[in-house]
């Protein structure tokens, strides 16, 4: 169940980077947007990237911030969301390597419950270069868990919303993570993606994640079907009434009814819990009442037959009919266990594959570090090849090469006079016996030669350590692929337990219809407990022969009350069974 959601702050709750704006203030946007884009990509992380950000902002008015964080525009749908969210009685958070001066504006407008986010360091009303917070080293996933535990619920109760590489930590724990316009490092991870500007859709997404945790809820508590039970009684019943001396059939029918009526009673207080209960009304009600009674069935306007036989054929069809609507709904039960099975286990198989998808991710994002570090080792080298190769005298000689060239370039394309033309090749000629003197040192040479053999050796290791991250972002990709598989063939499942449930609750109130039908018709015959219904027991010839003489004797005292005469053989069959 959905206690919390959780959002970061800037291009999700805002549109737009806060500190981007803020950077326009001091002119320095285009250097801030370049490191907060590195960050948002993953390539640098959060703390060196929020303080690199806030020392570019050193000097800035606190106030004039406090103006502009009044103008931030709110995403489409912030307001509603929260709002809705509020009535629901989820609470609302706010974690986000944002500032403060932000994000209390923001909390006031919408109602937010809490914000976790950095501050900047102020003084005589400027800002220090500094930055000071929960989020500056530490993750957004360390935050939440300290909010977890002290409103004690679980990960699995949130749900995380974010845009950015540093969302990452808590949008994977959580019970729910959605990626809202997100980078594709964070939808690779998400349970759910956004790529609509308008947190009315995360909204639907929230809602519909509410709705199916409460049906699944209510299914949880009408695991057993209660009919089972019945049908077991039904059959003891039917055997001790084969095997009941004539004269006791009677008896035992009247006992065994009464445990079946006490066990339906059961069944529609057991079933009745399916529905779903108005939110106002209390809790506690349901487990105080201990069993519901028949005035809880819904009323009857049943029309009784005007004669006793004509009762009779009535409960008859009625009792045929009960039995029938049991048999339905039993039916429907039953796929609705079938298909809670099915999508259990395509649940666990999901889980299985994220996991391996996660651990294909994690390789390959630890094989992408060994590449990083490989480039640098290469890099490094090279650029000592080129600082060993100037500091040895190349420069010199690179330098005296260009000017010979400049020379021979003049002589070949220009018309001298020979005075001039012969100076010319002086200068050229005194430039080679220069080059031809530099020498460069042995040594430099050698470690040159190093640095190379190093150099070469790190861009292998770069090329092989690239086609294994490919190789496990391919294996990631597979598995992602197959979760989507997986949760299609999932909520397929689930709509059809849905279905089911509905379909067996629809046949439970047909059930509770006839059963109060069955009471009238009992009333009128003079019985307070219902006949047990039997599908494929055929009933005792003893059991035949004592309800026809009940019948009959029924029939007599009709003839009697109308003012007919009566034999003395009619009148021991009343006295048999007690009509008077």
């Amino acid at each position: 169940m959905i206690k919390l959601v959780v959002f970061d702050l800037d291009n999700v709750i805002i549109d737009g980077e806060a500190i981007d704006e803020i950077g326009k203030l001091a002119n320095v946007e285009e250097e801030i947007a370049e490191i907060t884009e590195k960050a948002m990509q993953g390539e640098i992380d959060f703390e060196t990237s929020i303080k690199e950000r806030v020392q570019l902002l050193e000097g800035t008015s606190i106030e004039e911030i406090e103006e502009l964080a009044d103008e931030l525009p709110l995403m489409d749908g912030a307001s509603e969301t929260i709002a809705c969210l509020k009535e629901k009685d989820v609470d609302v958070v706010i974690i986000s390597g944002s500032f403060d001066v932000v994000a209390e504006k923001v909390k006031e407008k919408l109602g937010v419950d809490k914000v976790y986010t950095n501050s900047f360091t102020v003084e005589d009303g400027k800002l220090t270069g500094e930055v000071t917070g929960p989020l500056v080293s530490g993750s957004k996933l360390d935050v939440l868990n300290d909010h977890v535990e002290d409103a004690g619920i679980s990960l699995d109760e949130v749900v995380a919303v974010g845009d950015g590489a540093n969302d990452i930590s808590m949008i994977e724990s959580a019970g729910c993570g959605i990626a809202f316009n997100a980078k594709d490092s964070v939808k690779e991870i998400a349970d759910i993606v956004v790529d609509e500007k308008d947190l009315n859709k995360v909204l639907d997404e929230i809602l519909n994640q509410i709705t199916t945790d409460d049906t699944e809820n209510d299914a949880v508590e009408n695991e057993e079907a209660p009919a089972e039970e019945v049908e077991e009684v039904e059959e003891v019943e039917a055997e001790a009434a084969e095997e009941a001396p004539a004269e006791e059939v009677e008896e035992v029918e009247a006992e065994a009814t009464e445990e079946v009526e006490e066990v339906e009673d059961a069944e529609v207080e057991a079933e009745a819990t399916e529905e779903v209960e108005d939110a106002e009304e209390p809790q506690e009600e349901e487990k105080t009442d201990a069993k519901k009674s028949k005035n809880d069935l819904p009323k009857s306007e049943f029309v009784l037959a005007d004669t006793m036989e004509g009762v009779r054929k009535q409960k008859d069809e009625k009792e045929a009919e009960i039995a029938q609507i049991a048999e339905e709904r039993e039916e429907f039960n039953k796929v609705a266990k079938e298909q809670r099975k099915i999508r259990d286990e395509l649940n666990a198989s999901l889980k299985e594959n994220l996991n391996k998808a996660i651990e294909f991710r994690n390789e390959r994002n630890e094989i992408n570090k060994e590449v990083e570090e490989a480039k640098k080792a290469r890099n490094d080298a090279n650029n000592q090849i080129k600082s060993l190769e100037w500091s040895s005298g190349k420069r010199d000689k690179v330098k005296i090469e260009n000017e010979i060239k400049k020379i021979d370039k003049i002589i070949e394309t220009r018309v001298l006079d020979i005075k001039k033309e012969n100076q010319l090749v002086k200068n050229a000629n005194d430039l080679r016996k220069q080059l031809m003197e530099i020498q460069e040192d042995e040594s430099v040479k050698e470690e040159a030669q190093e640095l190379r053999k190093l150099s070469e050796e790190e861009h292998e290791k770069v090329i092989a350590l690239s086609e294994q991250a490919q190789a496990a972002h391919e294996e990631m990709l597979t598995y992602f692929r197959k979760t989507d598989d997986i949760r299609t063939a999932a909520d397929d499942a689930h709509k059809k337990f849905i279905e089911a449930r509905n379909n067996a609750s629809a046949k439970h109130e047909e059930f509770k219809a006839v059963l109060s039908d069955i009471h009238v018709i009992n009333k009128k015959l003079g019985s307070g407990k219902p006949r047990k219904r039997r599908s494929d027991k055929k009933p005792s010839s003893g059991s035949n022969k004592n309800r026809e003489e009940k019948e009959r004797a029924e029939e007599i005292f009709e003839k009697f009350k109308q003012g007919g005469k009566l034999s003395t053989e009619e009148l021991l069959l009343l006295q048999k069974y007690n009509i008077n």
